[in-house]
């Protein structure tokens, strides 16, 4: 630690399109495979910190899956004759070094030494996408693949969707729809919605395709979710939609703790899913006011 130096906490969000890599989560050694941190990692070298920067991540996501707004914490200790960065010029200065066209972030925040980005959310909520009408693949346009799971079925009951996601909403135990490898030390969580509703047109379908195509979202929020929880829990409701379930059996397999239940061991494909947002009790782009552009001066600083 540099005589005199200041070390600044800072709470960034940031987007991605998963497709390219291997989860949000840094991926340490000779591996091929690459996280979302690792580029936000090397980006933050860029910043000459004191001691080596590291992103602890709010919301860990997996290969393939996107986020409209994840989170991360962030410590960056400057030389003792420079003042810490101002957050508009960290976002700027992060996006300048970033090396994939995927990743983006979004804005910064000052916050105190003892935040942390996962412990402190109050809020997560998920977007599922699912297209019908796609009986072949190729019949979904380029602008949508990866960006949405596409079923060969020409509709979804949707009211038995939305019949069968009023089971879930509560607190419970998720067993049922947690995958292998959680670390989570309890499978209770409250789930305070899962919603299902039609999404407007999309801009990428042409014409005299809509009446084939349609597109629908799933929402999830809790405070926190199991491993691979909303994937299963919108295969579920999938089957529902499709009519291989009844909403009344989504009670049944809640209750049944059973993750390896013939429908319930289903996981959604992870293309089609979004971290749409993270929250926190005071902070983030909800109760501050939009950042102003940093000046030259200012940015030349970090270099």
């Amino acid at each position: 630690m540099g005589a005199g130096s200041v070390r600044a906490r800072y709470l960034v969000y940031f987007q991605y399109l998963g497709t390219d890599f291997n989860g949000v989560a840094a991926v340490r050694g000779v591996q091929r495979a690459v996280g979302v941190q690792n580029y936000l990692e090397e980006a933050a070298e860029r910043l000459n910190s004191v001691v080596p920067v590291k992103f602890t991540i709010s919301s860990r996501t997996d290969a393939g899956v996107h986020a409209l707004s994840n989170a991360a914490h962030l410590d960056i200790q400057r030389r003792s004759d420079l003042p810490p960065f101002s957050p508009e010029v960290l976002t700027e200065a992060l996006n300048t070094h970033l090396k994939h066209p995927a990743i983006r972030v979004l804005q910064a925040f000052r916050v105190p030494s003892h935040f942390h980005a996962r412990h402190a959310a109050i809020s997560r909520t998920y977007l599922y996408r699912l297209a019908t009408g796609c009986h072949r693949p190729d019949r979904l346009p380029v602008f949508e693949r990866n960006r949405c799971w596409a079923l060969q079925a020409d509709c979804l009951d949707v009211a038995a969707m939305q019949e069968a996601a009023q089971h879930l909403l509560g607190t419970h135990d998720f067993s049922a729809f947690q995958s292998a490898g959680s670390p989570a030390t309890s499978p209770v969580r409250t789930l305070r919605q899962a919603s299902v509703s039609p999404d407007p047109a999309s801009p990428f379908v042409l014409p005299e395709e809509s009446r084939q195509l349609r597109f629908w979202s799933l929402e999830f929020e809790s405070q926190s979710f199991l491993y691979k929880q909303v994937r299963r829990m919108t295969a579920v409701l999938v089957a529902v939609g499709l009519g291989a379930l009844m909403p009344a059996q989504v009670k049944a397999i809640l209750k049944s703790r059973d993750p390896l239940g013939k429908h319930q061991s289903r996981v959604a494909p992870a293309h089609g899913l979004f971290l749409k947002s993270v929250l926190y009790e005071g902070i983030g782009p909800t109760s501050m006011q939009p950042p102003c552009m940093p000046s030259e001066t200012q940015y030349r600083s970090h270099r």
